[in-house]
């Protein structure tokens, strides 16, 4: 797989900009500031619906304008889809694939796959739970397109859910009893959407744990027993160092009912949803200890960079499914290693992991790089040069 042309109007810095692009390794290379992530990011864009920089889409569009475009052509093989993405500030974006009728944004998703690199990964090691749960949903995303759905469903019944019992708080600070019939019901939703996103996330991180621990070791040169571990409140405690994808969607949506009937009178008290996916953390540990505190700064990056290796190669698949058949794709064996961005990464690694971290990347369909200097670029990623200017992309 791989991006064969990118056609960018409104984009961040860009009013217009066409790019054709090679498989191999492709390298924008312009000082700081003058659009480079701009273009990966669209790309990136186009696979998950989302951006690694921030978490809305209204600062993709360049100031002055009503809405953005990203258009590519991704090439799978023997098949080439075109697919056109039209952001619009404060409207649903839309989609089309191969010039065909607008509709949804997320009908494009699977079409493009990608996994990024970037300085923003360390704050996978480092940083708050919400980023390593974004880190595990889009990769789930790009695996199993209509789990987006599933996600979204889920965002809506926990916003809603939380609503209702702030509303159940302030009728028991008035000294009324509230009604739970109705809260009940939506119970009952969130713990079905949620067991499906648990199951797959379980899944997940059992398929990417023995990855994760093999691209630490090649990344760093160290047996550092690096391992990660999906830890969710809403399994008992005895069964906190099971696998959790051994259980079914039945059994955690069952568990998710128990947890949110004990957890009733804190979550009134709060007016929050305590219990759920949305509550959960990807747990990583260096040989033993929290690697969040206690791991190096090099550490931490070769850390994260395993994370992203592990991605690139399930998202690759070869020819076995991904955590036995939950995640299977009759497509997988076709193609269908992801688009590799590394986006200002070697400039932030000493020049042993850049040099380890290039020769793993290499086998890769397409690499997309950028940089501030040429002398960033390890050799062995030279491959198709471009210079980045404010506004224009050349091919060097």
């Amino acid at each position: 797989m791989y991006v064969s042309h990118l056609s960018l109007l409104d984009f961040r810095s860009y009013e217009a900009a066409d790019v054709e692009l090679e498989p191999g390794p492709n390298a924008f290379v312009g000082r700081n500031g003058r659009g480079k992530t701009n273009l990966v990011e669209a790309i990136g864009y186009v696979a998950t619906l989302g951006s690694h920089r921030v978490a809305n889409d209204t600062p993709l569009i360049r100031a002055g304008a009503q809405r953005a475009v990203v258009r590519t052509r991704v090439v799978r093989g023997e098949r080439a889809s075109t697919v056109e993405l039209e952001i619009t500030a404060g409207k649903a974006n839309r989609a089309r694939v191969n010039r065909g009728q607008l509709g949804r944004a997320r009908d494009v998703l699977g079409i493009l796959r990608t996994v990024l690199f970037a300085p923003e990964d360390l704050a996978l090691v480092k940083g708050d739970p919400d980023g390593r749960r974004r880190f595990l949903d889009q990769l789930v995303v790009q695996l199993l397109p209509r789990a987006a759905g599933v996600m979204a469903d889920y965002e809506r019944v926990v916003r809603q859910r939380s609503a209702l019992l702030k509303s159940l708080r302030g009728h028991r600070a008035a000294g009324r009893s509230p009604d739970l019939s109705t809260l009940e019901v939506w119970d009952g939703r969130a713990a079905q959407l949620g067991a499906q996103i648990l199951a797959w996330r379980s899944a997940l991180v059992g398929a990417a744990q023995p990855l994760v621990a093999t691209a630490y070791e090649q990344v760093s040169e160290a047996d550092g027993h690096a391992q990660i571990e999906y830890r969710s409140a809403v399994l008992p405690d005895d069964a906190a160092d099971a696998p959790s994808s051994a259980l079914g969607v039945a059994e955690l949506e069952k568990l998710m009912l128990e947890q949110m009937a004990e957890r009733r009178a804190a979550e009134v008290e709060r007016g929050q949803s305590l219990v759920g996916p949305h509550r959960d953390d990807l747990t990583l540990t260096l040989g033993g200890l929290p690697a969040k505190g206690y791991a190096s700064h090099g550490e931490s990056w070769s850390f994260a960079l395993a994370l992203r290796l592990a991605a690139f190669r399930i998202l690759g698949g070869g020819d076995e499914p991904v955590a036995g058949d939950v995640f299977w794709d009759p497509d997988h064996g076709s193609d269908a290693d992801p688009v590799l961005i590394l986006d200002d990464v070697f400039a932030e690694l000493d020049v042993r992991r850049r040099e380890r971290l290039a020769e793993l990347v290499l086998p890769a369909r397409q690499v997309l790089v950028t940089a501030a200097v040429p002398q960033d670029v390890p050799e062995q990623l030279a491959g198709v040069r471009f210079e980045v200017t404010p506004g224009r992309v050349s091919r060097a």
